[in-house]
């Protein structure tokens, strides 16, 4: 009766929705009714109804008793008085069966309306009774599930709702809720919680709690008026402005709307926005006020925000405000340190002074240490800038800075809130944030700040809703395939008319203007957003890292402001396969957020630091008069050049410099024509691993040098012309070419000029190059060593004095171009980690197997114990059997994901040799099987990410071992061979790789296994003896093989039956070993380290042969 009651009083005070329902005339012959009611209650029985009962002798056939009939019967008043009651709230309360209560007393959620219902069970009589407050028991007609759709723009799904057509309300348990992991908190309104996200909220009417429903949803957002015609509600055009606009408040809305860019918007009340409750909780303001500026530039506010607990796309952590004090027009910089503030104030000086022409006078912040380094002080002397200062621990006096940063992140929380994208997309949400705020109107300031500050009202047209998802036009598709893809809207950019946008395809960032919008779906259809997957981790796709917005700036001031969709933006270019294709030179590849043309770098959002990179680029060419200028010979083409943009990261990830290079167009040059040689030679990885072992075992120092524009230095014998580099063609030589007397990067001679001017150089200045290795030099003077190791431009410098290898880098910077990096810790994507003093050099890969995880979506997925399971057998047969596969086999990087992990074991990662060269092997044409295999090793690189090269400092003394397994290979019934080599406690050289032949026997596998690792210990033994500082090298270096019949056959002939057919070239074993350069060993097998390069072992054996070889976890050196 407490509903009923409740109704009773709202009727009473004409609170109802009668005028829509049942017209006035029924409105007030329903209240007369129930007053004559009531008063009738109060005063009890007539004297006419009392002499009438009084005179009757008979029971009453309804309640049994006396003294009345069934017609006067009380019980039978109160039923008709209860009846009158549930009529009155049916008619007043029209839309009953949309109100819900949160009910903290009930056990079960109860509606007394099939209306909603989406999957529901009819209930036979009494099989399920709810029992009522006053212990009366009701009987559920149905149970099933019912989808609440909320005012918040968000549904509420009620599990085992009871269908009870006797109740007159729709209840909501608080206990059911909970039991899904729902929370409720109750004041003058309730929340409804999940996950620490509000999902709804209600309010305390006539002491019920009616939970905010979306009507307009069940209407379908239109209504229907007596002549039939459909209006659209004018809250959803509100609330899609609210929405477009960031979140902002209705009174913003309301002065766009008088002040002419939304005049034709009628707007309404906004219904309520959850994403604006999770965003915008405040504090009090601060209400001290101070004098305002009167010119744009008269004062600038600033404030650093950060760092954030998430890192932006690009690892930024901060972010900087400048907001212009007369107009409210404001400036964002993304940073990724604290201290680039001085770097981001200056770049803003530059542009806002250019734009306006005219010049700061006042800079007011905190007193944060960005703001008193003395570089930024003297910096604002010397431009004659006033430095304001707010008083210590009282940031209100900077409340301008401070307002715009809270006002920020309100914006950005509630547009990521409402948005499906990841936390980590807060940089492009920030971004949209200030472009948006400077278009509209704010309370400080009469007009738009974009008004103020350009002369011009901004065009408000072009606005969409930030993380609305968008049908984009690709740029080339089949004939057969859709042309359209499904992406995200992620905000405006400065430099080019267009839209940014993110495919969750191929997880990119790019620009285009041929897109449709689905705002309405977005906000109509609630399972759109739940469909739209934003999975970083797709294991089909290469995840490409989007390019962050470094500086963010509102609407451009020269924007075209009319109403019209932006221009067309140059094509969006995917990152070629090429790219990553197996080489020793990884690390050196453009990250796939890096620039690949002129124009993407000038538009992005990195552009100052591109263009400053080409600058130093073209001021190398000039001093090192790289090329002339001369009008082009009749009858040559001259070749092409081209840009290529490098961000190079520290060990941290974090981007540290930004280099652009230009390179000729190589590929478009003519053998006998343009280039004759092009051979140059370069280190090799295990040249590099014995040296850094003879370090660590002979604590000589090792230092590192790059050289700048390497291939600068070398001259050419041959005529080359090439056109000008674009964006630095000479103003009235437009019509020259670049006649080039040195080489450039691309040319293909470039290489081996400039290696053949270093030899000469270091060959002049006393170094000795080894005839083994031609890139490795030595210089030997008494006891004063020093090896010189060449990788392209990177140079290592190894030696036992500090003064002689000082005086060799004062040499080489002399010679070249050089920039001194100290002490060896990086080499070619390898962290060199030292410890001197137990006389160990460790290698690892941990940033690079990071970056490979990532780059092929690996690094959300489980760890694998082992890198190739025991088993498994893989065969060209395993290629894909129908289209479907077909068609997924084409997107998956199959060649660039082994080529990435084919460098990490070329490197320091033995352990996965032979599952790389069992995978390597179905590049042409792979299958679901072999990508499976693939991702396996990359699930086991997950888990022994940590693992190093350790060289321990031990004797000088290579060992070799050497395997093979029997006709292994499914499709050629070849074998595998397998070798290692190990010096001072550590693997140098390792190899798995399949045979050229096929072997009728296990003697005839091993035999041909350990001629391939006797011809590697040749070498091997020669270099050591070349470099002088091995006192074994010149011994016999001892090969282990666990075959007996092949270690009889590397001394002698011994079965002619089972020998005669072997080919010639592997007897060369027995020459080898005859003259001394190696001795073959039997081992047991348990106990050969080669094992692990030629089959799959169980997880001990496999653990303990790594160990042997030094590859061990990093906790073991701490």
């Amino acid at each position: 009766m407490q509903d009923v009651q409740s109704a009773e009083k709202i009727l009473v005070k004409g609170k109802g929705q009668e005028i829509h329902m049942v017209g006035k005339v029924a409105t007030v012959k329903a209240r007369q009714k129930v007053k004559k009611q009531q008063k009738k209650k109060q005063l009890g029985p007539t004297k006419k109804e009392t002499k009438k009962v009084t005179k009757i002798k008979g029971k009453c056939f309804l309640c049994g008793e006396k003294g009345h009939w069934k017609r006067n019967c009380p019980k039978s008043q109160n039923k008709k008085e209860e009846g009158n009651v549930n009529y009155l709230e049916t008619c007043f309360l029209a839309d009953s069966t949309d109100s819900w209560i949160i009910d903290s007393g009930a056990t079960n959620h109860v509606c007394y309306s099939l209306q909603g219902f989406q999957e529901r069970r009819r209930l036979s009589k009494n099989e399920i009774n709810l029992r009522l407050g006053n212990g009366t028991l009701v009987s559920a007609s149905a149970v099933g599930d019912i989808r609440v759709y909320l005012d918040s723009r968000r549904h509420l799904d009620l599990i085992d709702v009871y269908y009870v057509p006797q109740f007159k309300r729709n209840l909501i348990s608080v206990s059911c809720l909970n039991k899904f992991g729902y929370s409720v908190t109750f004041n003058k309104v309730f929340i409804i919680s999940k996950n620490d996200k509000i999902i709804c909220q209600g309010t305390l009417e006539n002491d019920l709690y009616f939970l905010h429903r979306n009507i307009s949803h069940s209407l379908d957002t239109e209504i229907t008026e007596p002549n039939h015609k459909r209006v659209k509600l004018s809250t959803d055009e509100t609330y899609l402005w609210h929405l477009r606009l960031g979140h902002i408040n209705l009174n913003r809305i309301k002065r766009l709307v008088c002040d002419g860019p939304l005049s034709d918007l009628k707007v309404d009340n906004l219904p309520t926005c959850e994403s604006c409750l999770e965003g915008k909780m405040t504090k009090r303001t601060f209400s001290a006020k101070g004098a305002r500026a009167t010119e744009c530039l008269g004062l600038i506010h600033t404030n650093v925000c950060g760092p954030m607990s998430i890192q932006a796309r690009g690892g930024y952590e901060y972010f900087i405000t400048f907001t212009d004090d007369y107009s409210r027009f404001g400036y964002v910089y993304l940073m990724q340190h604290k201290s680039d503030a001085f770097d981001m104030f200056k770049a803003f000086k530059a542009e806002v002074e250019n734009q306006l022409e005219k010049h700061i006078k006042i800079l007011r912040s905190d007193r944060g240490g960005e703001y008193l380094s003395s570089e930024f002080q003297q910096y604002l002397i010397d431009n004659g800038i006033v430095s304001q200062f707010s008083a210590p621990g009282t940031p209100q006096q900077n409340g301008v800075a401070e307002r715009r940063n809270r006002t920020l992140l309100d914006m950005v929380r509630s547009m990521l809130s409402y948005s499906t994208l990841p936390i980590s997309f807060w940089g492009y949400a920030l971004q949209t944030a200030i472009y948006i705020l400077n278009d509209v109107p704010s309370k400080s300031v009469p007009k738009t700040p974009h008004e103020l500050w350009t002369g011009r009202k901004p065009s408000l047209q072009h606005l969409r809703i930030f993380g609305c998802p968008v049908h984009v036009l690709k740029g080339k598709t089949e004939k057969m395939e859709s042309r359209l893809e499904t992406c995200i809207f992620v905000g405006y950019p400065k430099e080019t008319k267009g839209y940014y946008f993110y495919s969750p395809s191929d997880l990119k960032v790019f620009v285009s203007t041929n897109a449709k919008f689905l705002e309405k779906d977005y906000m109509n259809d609630f399972v759109l957003r739940s469909r739209i997957v934003l999975n970083e981790m797709s294991g089909d796709t290469i995840p490409r890292e989007v390019t962050q917005p470094n500086l963010i700036v509102s609407s451009d001031p020269t924007q075209d402001q009319q109403p019209t969709i932006p221009r067309r933006s140059g094509r969006v270019k995917t990152q070629p396969e090429r790219y990553t294709s197996l080489g020793e030179s990884v690390e050196n590849l453009p990250d796939d957020d890096d620039p690949y043309t002129y124009k993407e770098a000038i538009e992005d959002v990195d552009s100052r630091h591109w263009q400053k990179a080409m600058q130093s680029e073209i001021e190398s060419m000039f001093d090192n008069k790289v090329w002339s200028l001369v009008d082009l010979p009749k009858g040559i083409k001259p070749i092409g050049c081209k840009w290529v943009y490098k961000r190079k990261r520290g060990m941290d990830g974090k981007v540290e410099t930004f280099k652009a290079r230009l390179v000729a167009k190589g590929y478009t040059q003519k053998e006998g024509i343009n280039y004759e040689e092009t051979f140059s030679p370069v280190a090799m990885l295990k040249s590099i691993r014995i040296l850094l072992s003879i370090a660590a075992s002979l604590d000589l120092e090792i230092w590192q040098m790059d050289v700048k524009t390497a291939f600068l230095n070398g001259s050419l014998d041959e005529s080359i012309y090439m056109k000008q580099p674009e964006g630095f063609i000479e103003k009235g030589q437009m019509d020259k070419v670049c006649k080039l007397q040195k080489s450039i990067y691309g040319l293909k001679q470039a290489s081996r000029s400039w290696n053949i001017r270093f030899d000469q150089a270091v060959k002049g200045f006393g170094f000795i190059q080894n005839p083994d290795e031609p890139c490795v030099y030595k210089r030997i003077k008494g006891d004063k060593l020093v090896f010189l190791i060449l990788y392209v431009d990177d140079i290592l410098l190894i030696g036992n004095y500090v003064g002689v290898l000082t005086s060799v880098k004062e040499w080489l910077a002399k010679q070249f171009d050089m920039k001194d990096l100290g002490e060896a810790s990086f080499i070619l994507g390898i962290q060199v980690i030292r410890d001197r003093k137990n006389r160990t050099i460790a290698l690892s890969q941990a940033s690079y197997i990071d970056k490979i995880l990532s780059r092929f979506s690996m690094q959300d997925s489980k760890k694998g114990m082992l890198p190739f399971r025991h088993g498994i057998k893989l065969s060209k047969e395993q290629v894909p059997k129908n289209e479907h596969k077909e068609q997924f086999m084409s997107r998956v990087p199959y060649a660039s994901a082994v080529g990435s992990l084919m460098y990490a074991m070329l490197c320091t990662r033995l352990d996965i040799c032979f599952a790389v060269g069992i995978v390597s092997r179905f590049q042409s044409k792979p299958g679901p099987d072999h990508w499976t295999a693939v991702k396996h090793i990359f699930k086991y690189l997950k888990r022994t990410r940590d693992n190093m090269l350790v060289y321990s400092g031990g004797d000088l003394v290579p060992v070799g071992y050497t395997d093979s397994d029997f006709q292994s290979d499914s499709d050629s019934r070849k074998s595998t061979s397998g070798a290692v080599f190990t010096i001072g406690g550590g693997a140098v050289i390792w190899r798995s790789i399949k045979q050229s032949c096929i072997a009728d026997s296990t003697m005839e596998a091993e035999y041909v296994a350990a001629c391939e690792a006797a011809k590697e210990a040749v070498w091997l033994r020669q270099f050591l003896i070349d470099l002088e500082v091995v006192p074994s090298a010149n011994k016999q270096i001892i090969i282990y093989c666990d075959n007996s019949g092949a270690v009889a056959n590397s001394k002698e002939p011994r079965s002619h039956k089972r020998g005669k057919h072997i080919e010639r070239k592997y007897h060369l074993l027995r020459e080898i070993v005859q003259r001394g350069d190696v001795t073959i060993t039997k081992i047991a097998s348990a106990e050969n380290l080669a094992d692990p390069f030629t089959k799959a072992l169980p997880q001990k054996s496999f653990d303990g042969h790594l160990e042997n070889m030094g590859l061990r976890d990093m906790t073991h050196l701490l």
